[in-house]
Protein backbone atom coordinates (compact mmCIF):
# COMPACT_ATOMS: atom_id res chain seq x y z
CA UNK A 1 0.00 0.00 0.00
CA UNK A 2 1.37 3.42 -0.95
CA UNK A 3 2.40 5.92 1.71
CA UNK A 4 2.75 8.87 -0.65
CA UNK A 5 1.21 12.23 0.11
CA UNK A 6 -1.21 13.99 -2.23
CA UNK A 7 -0.23 14.06 -5.88
CA UNK A 8 -0.65 17.42 -7.66
CA UNK A 9 -3.80 16.18 -9.42
CA UNK A 10 -5.41 15.13 -6.15
CA UNK A 11 -4.42 18.43 -4.51
CA UNK A 12 -6.00 20.37 -7.38
CA UNK A 13 -9.17 18.28 -7.15
CA UNK A 14 -9.39 18.87 -3.39
CA UNK A 15 -8.89 22.61 -3.97
CA UNK A 16 -11.69 22.55 -6.56
CA UNK A 17 -14.04 20.84 -4.08
CA UNK A 18 -13.16 23.41 -1.41
CA UNK A 19 -13.85 26.16 -3.95
CA UNK A 20 -17.31 24.74 -4.66
CA UNK A 21 -17.93 24.53 -0.93
CA UNK A 22 -16.94 28.18 -0.54
CA UNK A 23 -19.50 29.12 -3.20
CA UNK A 24 -22.15 27.05 -1.43
CA UNK A 25 -21.26 28.73 1.87
CA UNK A 26 -21.56 32.20 0.29
CA UNK A 27 -25.05 31.25 -0.92
CA UNK A 28 -26.14 29.69 2.37
CA UNK A 29 -24.73 32.36 4.72
CA UNK A 30 -27.29 35.14 3.98
CA UNK A 31 -30.12 32.62 4.44
CA UNK A 32 -28.76 30.96 7.59
CA UNK A 33 -31.63 32.21 9.78
CA UNK A 34 -34.44 31.50 7.30
CA UNK A 35 -33.08 28.18 6.08
CA UNK A 36 -31.35 26.80 9.14
CA UNK A 37 -31.17 23.22 7.84
CA UNK A 38 -29.34 24.37 4.68
CA UNK A 39 -26.81 26.24 6.82
CA UNK A 40 -26.35 23.25 9.13
CA UNK A 41 -25.81 21.01 6.12
CA UNK A 42 -23.19 23.38 4.73
CA UNK A 43 -21.30 23.58 8.03
CA UNK A 44 -21.31 19.82 8.35
CA UNK A 45 -20.02 19.49 4.79
CA UNK A 46 -17.01 21.61 5.79
CA UNK A 47 -16.20 19.16 8.56
CA UNK A 48 -16.63 16.14 6.27
CA UNK A 49 -14.58 17.57 3.38
CA UNK A 50 -11.75 18.83 5.58
CA UNK A 51 -11.60 15.53 7.44
CA UNK A 52 -11.38 13.51 4.23
CA UNK A 53 -8.90 15.93 2.64
CA UNK A 54 -6.64 15.81 5.70
CA UNK A 55 -6.79 12.01 5.85
CA UNK A 56 -5.82 11.42 2.21
CA UNK A 57 -2.91 13.85 2.61
CA UNK A 58 -1.53 11.55 5.33
CA UNK A 59 -0.20 7.96 5.06
CA UNK A 60 -2.82 5.65 3.58
CA UNK A 61 -3.55 3.85 6.86
CA UNK A 62 -5.19 7.09 8.07
CA UNK A 63 -8.06 7.19 5.53
CA UNK A 64 -8.42 3.40 5.92
CA UNK A 65 -8.84 3.91 9.67
CA UNK A 66 -11.26 6.78 8.99
CA UNK A 67 -13.46 4.53 6.85
CA UNK A 68 -13.24 1.87 9.56
CA UNK A 69 -14.60 4.44 12.02
CA UNK A 70 -17.35 5.42 9.56
CA UNK A 71 -18.33 1.76 9.18
CA UNK A 72 -18.39 1.35 12.96
CA UNK A 73 -20.62 4.40 13.44
CA UNK A 74 -22.94 3.38 10.58
CA UNK A 75 -23.25 -0.19 11.89
CA UNK A 76 -23.84 1.09 15.43
CA UNK A 77 -26.67 3.29 14.13
CA UNK A 78 -28.10 0.34 12.22
CA UNK A 79 -28.02 -1.93 15.28
CA UNK A 80 -29.55 0.80 17.46
CA UNK A 81 -32.45 1.16 15.03
CA UNK A 82 -33.14 -2.56 14.75
CA UNK A 83 -35.04 -4.48 17.41
CA UNK A 84 -32.71 -7.15 18.84
CA UNK A 85 -33.17 -10.11 21.19
CA UNK A 86 -31.33 -10.40 24.51
CA UNK A 87 -29.69 -13.53 23.12
CA UNK A 88 -28.12 -11.43 20.34
CA UNK A 89 -26.08 -9.18 22.62
CA UNK A 90 -23.09 -11.53 22.68
CA UNK A 91 -23.46 -12.13 18.96
CA UNK A 92 -23.10 -8.38 18.44
CA UNK A 93 -19.58 -8.60 19.87
CA UNK A 94 -18.64 -10.90 16.98
CA UNK A 95 -20.27 -8.52 14.51
CA UNK A 96 -18.37 -5.50 15.87
CA UNK A 97 -15.14 -7.49 15.92
CA UNK A 98 -15.58 -8.08 12.18
CA UNK A 99 -15.08 -4.36 11.50
CA UNK A 100 -11.39 -4.01 12.48
CA UNK A 101 -10.66 -7.42 10.97
CA UNK A 102 -12.22 -6.41 7.62
CA UNK A 103 -10.24 -3.18 7.56
CA UNK A 104 -7.07 -5.05 8.47
CA UNK A 105 -7.42 -6.98 5.20
CA UNK A 106 -7.82 -3.61 3.48
CA UNK A 107 -4.71 -2.19 5.16
CA UNK A 108 -2.54 -5.10 4.01
CA UNK A 109 -4.15 -5.22 0.57
CA UNK A 110 -5.16 -8.89 0.89
CA UNK A 111 -7.92 -8.94 -1.72
CA UNK A 112 -8.62 -12.69 -1.54
CA UNK A 113 -9.64 -12.61 2.13
CA UNK A 114 -11.11 -9.08 2.00
CA UNK A 115 -13.65 -10.14 -0.60
CA UNK A 116 -14.95 -13.22 1.28
CA UNK A 117 -14.48 -12.48 4.98
CA UNK A 118 -17.91 -10.93 5.65
CA UNK A 119 -19.98 -12.55 2.85
CA UNK A 120 -18.70 -16.06 3.73
CA UNK A 121 -17.00 -16.33 7.12
CA UNK A 122 -19.22 -13.92 9.05
CA UNK A 123 -22.23 -15.38 7.23
CA UNK A 124 -21.29 -18.69 8.86
CA UNK A 125 -20.01 -17.37 12.20
CA UNK A 126 -22.99 -15.22 13.25
CA UNK A 127 -25.67 -17.92 13.08
CA UNK A 128 -23.24 -20.38 14.71
CA UNK A 129 -22.89 -18.03 17.68
CA UNK A 130 -26.68 -17.74 17.80
CA UNK A 131 -26.96 -21.53 17.90
CA UNK A 132 -24.56 -21.61 20.82
CA UNK A 133 -26.77 -19.07 22.61
CA UNK A 134 -29.64 -21.52 22.18
CA UNK A 135 -32.43 -19.04 21.36
CA UNK A 136 -34.51 -20.16 18.35
CA UNK A 137 -37.34 -17.62 18.57
CA UNK A 138 -36.69 -15.00 15.84
CA UNK A 139 -33.50 -16.81 14.75
CA UNK A 140 -33.87 -16.25 11.00
CA UNK A 141 -34.81 -12.58 11.32
CA UNK A 142 -31.93 -11.85 13.72
CA UNK A 143 -29.32 -13.64 11.58
CA UNK A 144 -30.50 -11.95 8.39
CA UNK A 145 -30.68 -8.50 10.00
CA UNK A 146 -27.16 -8.60 11.45
CA UNK A 147 -25.58 -9.99 8.32
CA UNK A 148 -27.37 -7.48 6.08
CA UNK A 149 -26.20 -4.68 8.36
CA UNK A 150 -22.58 -5.86 8.12
CA UNK A 151 -22.83 -6.19 4.35
CA UNK A 152 -24.16 -2.67 3.89
CA UNK A 153 -22.23 -0.69 6.48
CA UNK A 154 -18.93 -2.59 6.56
CA UNK A 155 -18.40 -4.79 3.51
CA UNK A 156 -19.77 -2.29 1.00
CA UNK A 157 -18.04 0.77 2.49
CA UNK A 158 -14.72 -1.05 2.86
CA UNK A 159 -14.53 -1.20 -0.96
CA UNK A 160 -13.98 2.56 -0.94
CA UNK A 161 -11.00 2.14 1.39
CA UNK A 162 -9.57 -0.75 -0.65
CA UNK A 163 -9.12 1.65 -3.58
CA UNK A 164 -6.11 2.93 -1.62
CA UNK A 165 -4.53 -0.52 -1.78
CA UNK A 166 -4.59 -0.74 -5.59
CA UNK A 167 -1.19 -0.50 -7.36
CA UNK A 168 0.03 3.08 -7.75
CA UNK A 169 1.68 2.43 -11.10
CA UNK A 170 -1.65 1.78 -12.85
CA UNK A 171 -2.80 5.29 -11.96
CA UNK A 172 0.47 7.24 -11.57
CA UNK A 173 -1.10 10.71 -11.80
CA UNK A 174 -3.37 10.28 -8.77
CA UNK A 175 -2.98 6.78 -7.29
CA UNK A 176 -5.50 5.27 -4.91
CA UNK A 177 -6.20 8.70 -3.40
CA UNK A 178 -7.43 9.89 -6.78
CA UNK A 179 -9.71 6.87 -7.20
CA UNK A 180 -11.19 7.38 -3.74
CA UNK A 181 -11.71 11.08 -4.34
CA UNK A 182 -13.29 10.34 -7.74
CA UNK A 183 -15.75 7.91 -6.16
CA UNK A 184 -16.69 10.32 -3.37
CA UNK A 185 -16.98 13.24 -5.78
CA UNK A 186 -19.33 11.40 -8.14
CA UNK A 187 -21.43 9.97 -5.32
CA UNK A 188 -21.97 13.35 -3.67
CA UNK A 189 -22.38 15.27 -6.95
CA UNK A 190 -25.09 12.78 -7.83
CA UNK A 191 -26.88 13.38 -4.52
CA UNK A 192 -26.72 17.16 -5.00
CA UNK A 193 -27.64 16.94 -8.69
CA UNK A 194 -30.67 14.77 -8.03
CA UNK A 195 -31.81 17.05 -5.21
CA UNK A 196 -31.43 20.30 -7.17
CA UNK A 197 -32.93 19.09 -10.45
CA UNK A 198 -35.72 17.39 -8.53
CA UNK A 199 -36.55 20.65 -6.75
CA UNK A 200 -36.45 22.65 -9.99
CA UNK A 201 -38.09 20.29 -12.44
CA UNK A 202 -39.51 17.37 -10.47
CA UNK A 203 -43.11 16.44 -11.26
CA UNK A 204 -43.25 12.65 -11.49
CA UNK A 205 -42.62 10.61 -8.34
CA UNK A 206 -40.04 7.87 -8.78
CA UNK A 207 -40.80 5.72 -5.71
CA UNK A 208 -43.66 7.51 -3.90
CA UNK A 209 -44.22 4.80 -1.28
CA UNK A 210 -40.56 4.73 -0.26
CA UNK A 211 -39.26 8.27 -0.77
CA UNK A 212 -41.97 10.75 -1.83
CA UNK A 213 -39.46 13.53 -2.58
CA UNK A 214 -37.58 11.50 -5.20
CA UNK A 215 -38.64 12.28 -8.75
CA UNK A 216 -37.87 10.83 -12.16
CA UNK A 217 -36.68 14.26 -13.31
CA UNK A 218 -34.32 14.45 -10.35
CA UNK A 219 -32.97 10.99 -11.11
CA UNK A 220 -32.35 11.87 -14.78
CA UNK A 221 -30.76 15.18 -13.80
CA UNK A 222 -28.43 13.36 -11.42
CA UNK A 223 -27.47 10.87 -14.13
CA UNK A 224 -26.65 13.63 -16.63
CA UNK A 225 -24.68 15.77 -14.17
CA UNK A 226 -22.78 12.81 -12.69
CA UNK A 227 -21.89 11.45 -16.13
CA UNK A 228 -20.54 14.82 -17.25
CA UNK A 229 -18.45 15.24 -14.09
CA UNK A 230 -17.21 11.65 -14.44
CA UNK A 231 -15.94 12.30 -17.96
CA UNK A 232 -14.35 15.66 -17.05
CA UNK A 233 -12.59 14.42 -13.90
CA UNK A 234 -11.49 11.00 -15.18
CA UNK A 235 -8.22 12.06 -16.93
CA UNK A 236 -7.00 13.78 -13.76
CA UNK A 237 -7.93 11.20 -11.13
CA UNK A 238 -8.27 7.82 -12.85
CA UNK A 239 -6.86 5.64 -15.65
CA UNK A 240 -10.32 5.53 -17.28
CA UNK A 241 -10.93 6.39 -20.92
CA UNK A 242 -13.73 8.88 -21.54
CA UNK A 243 -16.25 6.24 -22.66
CA UNK A 244 -15.47 4.09 -19.61
CA UNK A 245 -15.90 7.13 -17.38
CA UNK A 246 -19.25 7.93 -19.01
CA UNK A 247 -20.55 4.42 -18.34
CA UNK A 248 -19.26 4.46 -14.77
CA UNK A 249 -20.80 7.89 -14.15
CA UNK A 250 -24.17 6.68 -15.35
CA UNK A 251 -23.98 3.45 -13.32
CA UNK A 252 -22.93 5.26 -10.15
CA UNK A 253 -25.77 7.77 -10.50
CA UNK A 254 -28.31 4.94 -10.71
CA UNK A 255 -26.58 3.03 -7.91
CA UNK A 256 -26.51 6.10 -5.67
CA UNK A 257 -30.24 6.52 -6.16
CA UNK A 258 -30.77 2.83 -5.34
CA UNK A 259 -28.67 3.06 -2.18
CA UNK A 260 -30.52 6.17 -1.04
CA UNK A 261 -34.00 4.70 -1.48
CA UNK A 262 -32.96 1.33 0.01
CA UNK A 263 -31.91 2.96 3.27
CA UNK A 264 -35.06 5.13 3.05
CA UNK A 265 -37.10 1.92 2.88
CA UNK A 266 -35.42 0.69 6.06
CA UNK A 267 -36.20 3.95 7.88
CA UNK A 268 -39.77 4.01 6.59
CA UNK A 269 -40.25 0.44 7.80
CA UNK A 270 -39.10 1.59 11.24
CA UNK A 271 -41.14 4.83 10.98
CA UNK A 272 -38.05 7.05 11.29
CA UNK A 273 -37.00 10.20 9.45
CA UNK A 274 -33.25 9.95 10.12
CA UNK A 275 -30.95 7.16 11.26
CA UNK A 276 -29.37 9.43 13.89
CA UNK A 277 -28.38 12.99 14.77
CA UNK A 278 -24.57 12.91 14.72
CA UNK A 279 -24.31 15.07 11.57
CA UNK A 280 -26.33 18.31 11.94
CA UNK A 281 -28.48 18.97 8.89
CA UNK A 282 -27.87 15.48 7.51
CA UNK A 283 -29.10 13.19 10.26
CA UNK A 284 -26.96 10.19 11.06
CA UNK A 285 -23.88 8.63 9.49
CA UNK A 286 -26.04 6.05 7.73
CA UNK A 287 -28.08 8.89 6.20
CA UNK A 288 -24.89 10.38 4.75
CA UNK A 289 -23.35 7.15 3.39
CA UNK A 290 -26.54 5.54 2.07
CA UNK A 291 -25.63 6.20 -1.59
CA UNK A 292 -22.01 5.19 -1.02
CA UNK A 293 -23.05 1.75 0.22
CA UNK A 294 -24.11 0.95 -3.35
CA UNK A 295 -21.64 3.05 -5.36
CA UNK A 296 -18.45 1.95 -3.56
CA UNK A 297 -18.53 -1.79 -4.42
CA UNK A 298 -19.78 -1.15 -7.96
CA UNK A 299 -17.06 1.42 -8.70
CA UNK A 300 -14.36 -0.75 -7.15
CA UNK A 301 -15.22 -3.83 -9.18
CA UNK A 302 -15.70 -1.93 -12.43
CA UNK A 303 -12.32 -0.20 -12.21
CA UNK A 304 -10.68 -3.38 -10.90
CA UNK A 305 -11.99 -5.30 -13.90
CA UNK A 306 -11.07 -2.61 -16.41
CA UNK A 307 -7.57 -1.71 -15.26
CA UNK A 308 -6.29 -3.95 -12.48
Amino acid sequence: MSYLHMTPNVAIAVAAVLGLLLIATAIAWPQRHKKEELWLRTRTWWVIVLLIAASIALPSWVPVALFGLISFLAFKEFVTLMPTRRADHRVLFWAYLAIPIQYYWVSVGWYGVFIIFIPVYMFLALPLRMVIAGETQGFIKAAGTLHWGLMVTVFSLSHAAFLLALPQEVNPLAGGDGLLLYLLLLTEINDVGQYCTGKLFGKHKAVPKVSPNKTIEGLLGGVIITTLVAVIAAPYLTPLHWHQAAIIGCVLALAGFAGDVTVSAVKRDLKLKDSGSLLPGHGGVLDRVDSLTFTAPLFFHMIYYLHY
